[in-house]
């Protein structure tokens, strides 16, 4: 039935009539229902048989000789594959090109030194009935080499647009022996187990004219992060395993393709030289038998009247054989020739055949003594083969390709958020869950807490982007942000020491985005709570250890609080919970290890402590936002250079009633501002809605807080549709 099947044979052997199954995994009708008959190729297969080309052995209950092997014309092994399971062993070998296929062999033939690399040339790979891609080169090369290898199998896929902007994936071809039926099966089951997310429908459009295998993709999804969770999850995707196994000689072996190759020809040259061999003695027989004839006509006298003169057939014919040195075989000839051999005319004809006959005899005994001949002649041969069936190439072979799907692969590149709350929890959550707000809103719940925990640590990446932890000891680990599980707006997330393998007594501080395509010249910039500032290159953080490295030596019960992502000739600013700022350029701060100490860089008065740091130039805002939920923008000239180590300039003038600074940032006036409060609050609004006012005044009431509640840290994110979400409350006046 399989030889019928062109999803399962790459060159049919049997033209079937009748249902012979599909690739959907639907069985063959019953026998009765259908016909068969061998296909052109296969009697290529079976080709001079009659010729003593193979040895042949008495079938199961001697009742019928068969051929131990056949002739074959085309090295079929290859070309059609072989799949099957014996006691003890299994062979798995992949279906290749005809016409690849035969060039291969001839390469052979005329370099016998030649390379798998080489062979890979004209043969570069399997090709497959069904199509598909086949990723990468080095699983066929090792396969080829040792006849045991792997390959990845991708379907063939398009991402149509349709008119109404929605995408659909569209499957043309599947890995081989795929059945798309269970593959649409398992599709909806992932969908319906939220595994895959998505995707709307299912559709196998399939017909006469070939595969076509729909996956409707939902308006706000990537169709090519679906197609990577289809291609590592389904059947879309699979391993052909090479097991080239076959029987020489009466044993099993697992043979090289060069092996398999080299194993044909002297297969074909035994077929040819006993071809040869059988052709030349029928034509010596023949030659043999012309010979007695020619004797016998010219002296068809003395021929007539042996057998006129003789009683029986035995006597004539032994009589023939003493008048004229013929053989048994010659004088019988003689006895049943026909009276009408006797004309002119017919002798001509027998001297015209026996000497083609000689002729051929010397051809054959010549291809027999050479046999640079015998190896023409299989060429010969296999290119007719080639020219009567060869065809294009079906599967792809996808060089360069990427084989293995990393997890980035799987996961859509998106805006979120990471937060991490005072005692350890961390989540990952999407920017699109929170709408701007007009200042003074209330907000909404951004984040489970619970008891006195409460958010510490916000950030704004991408899922794809790497995430470097600052721990208040000095040590950084890293992730990326799709690492960081996603939690919903009001749960609490999971513990970070579930991620990250902190020490006992060491919590996150501070969490920095390192964007893939930032400049090796970068540096980080850090800040210590006692005022210490550290300049490093980021290529010393290039490869973290899972148990984190160290990133800053710290003294005298110092903390580290901030790090920044700096350039050459950048300038810092500095803040302090009383209202102080300091800006330098960080060239005064030189590049220093990893485990370096530091240098000074704000001299702190006493009870004073760093609240944050922020890149700064005279284009930026200086935003600070204090405890009590008050803030303002004030311009970056407003905050001249100087040397580092100074006490700073005011930069706020903070009493009780707007509290000690909360933090303070650098903005460019058109972000977004995320502001948490301890007990998990969070509200976001845009930066242009905070007034823009001196160094020295108190700001602008931004957030209404709860009793006893206070602002413990915020951040900015690129700025959405504005959505009028809050209320608007009074603005308090500024002082």
């Amino acid at each position: 039935v399989r030889m019928a099947q062109w999803w399962s044979y790459r060159y049919m052997l049997v033209d079937g009539h009748g249902n012979f199954g599909s690739m959907d995994g639907d069985g063959a009708a019953a026998q009765r229902y259908t016909e068969a008959r061998m296909s052109k190729i296969a009697l290529e297969m079976l080709r001079d048989i009659n010729k003593n080309t193979v040895d042949f052995v008495d079938n199961y209950d001697a009742n019928e000789r068969e051929p131990l092997v056949l002739p074959a014309r085309f090295p079929n092994l290859l070309v059609n594959g072989a799949t099957g399971i014996a006691v003890g062993m299994a062979t798995n070998i992949p279906p290749h090109n005809l016409g690849e296929t035969i060039d291969a062999v001839k390469l052979v033939m005329d370099n016998p030194d030649v390379t798998t690399k080489d062979l890979m040339e004209v043969l570069p790979g399997p090709d497959f009935p069904t199509g598909a891609l086949v990723m990468g080169k080095s699983g066929i090369h090792k396969a080829y080499e040792t006849g045991k290898g792997s390959i990845v199998l991708r379907s063939r896929t398009e991402i149509e647009t349709t008119k109404t902007g929605r995408e659909r994936i569209v499957v043309t071809e599947f890995p081989y022996m795929v059945n798309k039926t269970k593959v649409h099966e398992h599709i909806v089951r992932l969908v319906q187990e939220k595994r895959i997310e998505g995707i709307t429908a299912v559709r196998d459009e399939s017909n006469r004219e070939g595969v076509r295998f729909v996956i409707e993709v939902k308006r706000d999804a990537s169709a090519n992060v679906i197609l990577n969770n289809l291609f590592k999850m389904t059947q879309m995707q699979t391993n052909f395993g090479f097991n080239m196994l076959a029987i020489q000689n009466g044993v099993p072996k697992i043979l090289s393709l060069r092996q398999i190759l080299d194993a044909y020809i002297e297969h074909q040259k035994e077929v040819v030289v006993r071809r040869t061999r059988f052709d030349k003695e029928k034509a010596e027989a023949r030659a043999h038998i012309l010979e007695g004839l020619l004797i016998a006509l010219d002296h068809i006298d003395e021929v007539i009247r042996i057998i006129r003169a003789s009683e029986t057939d035995a006597e004539a014919q032994a009589e023939l054989m003493s008048k004229f040195k013929l053989s048994e075989r010659q004088s019988q000839a003689i006895l049943d020739m026909r009276l009408r051999r006797l004309t002119g005319l017919e002798r001509d004809k027998i001297q015209s055949e026996y000497d083609e006959l000689i002729a051929l005899i010397a051809d054959l005994a010549d291809i027999l003594a050479k046999p640079e001949r015998v190896a023409q002649i299989i060429k010969d041969e296999l290119d007719e083969v080639k020219r009567k069936f060869g065809d294009k190439r079906r599967t792809e072979l996808m060089i360069g390709e990427v084989l293995t799907l990393e997890d980035e692969d799987l996961i859509e590149e998106t805006d979120v958020l990471i937060t991490l709350s005072n005692k350890g929890y961390i989540k990952r959550l999407d920017q699109g869950e929170f709408t701007a707000q007009k200042r003074g809103g209330r907000g909404v719940q951004g984040t489970g807490v619970k008891d006195d925990d409460f958010v510490c640590e916000l950030v704004s990446t991408s899922t794809h982007d790497h995430l470097l932890f600052f721990t208040n000891k000095g040590r950084v680990y890293r992730l990326k942000g799709y690492e960081i599980p996603e939690y919903g707006r009001t749960a609490k997330g999971l513990p970070v020491v579930n991620l990250l393998k902190l020490d006992e007594g060491e919590s996150i501080q501070t969490i920095i985005n390192v964007e893939s395509e930032r400049s090796d010249d970068a540096y980080l910039f850090f800040t210590t709570r006692h005022g210490i500032v550290k300049r490093t290159s980021v290529k010393e953080f290039a490869n973290i250890r899972q148990n984190g490295l160290k990133a800053l030596n710290l003294k005298d019960e110092d903390e580290l609080i901030n790090v920044l992502l700096t350039e050459e000739d950048t300038d810092i600013i500095i803040g302090t919970k009383f209202g102080y700022a300091v800006r330098f350029n960080q060239s005064t701060v030189r590049g220093m290890s990893r485990i370096a100490t530091g240098v000074r860089g704000v001299n702190l008065r006493d009870g004073d402590t760093v609240v944050g740091a922020s890149v700064i130039t005279d284009q930026d805002e200086v935003l600070i936002i204090t405890e009590k939920g008050y803030g303002k923008r004030t311009l970056a000239t407003e905050y001249p250079t100087k040397g580092r180590g100074g006490k700073g300039m005011k930069t706020a003038n903070v009493a009780e009633k707007n509290g000690p600074l909360a933090g303070l940032l650098t903005v460019k006036g058109d972000e977004d501002l995320m502001i948490i409060t301890d007990t998990g609050v969070m509200i976001r609004t845009n930066v242009a809605n905070i007034s823009q006012t001196g160094r020295s005044t108190m700001g602008v009431k931004v957030m209404r807080l709860d009793q006893d509640a206070k602002i413990v840290t915020f951040t900015t994110v690129a700025a959405a549709e504005k959505e009028e979400v809050g209320t608007e409350i009074e603005t308090e006046s500024e002082v």
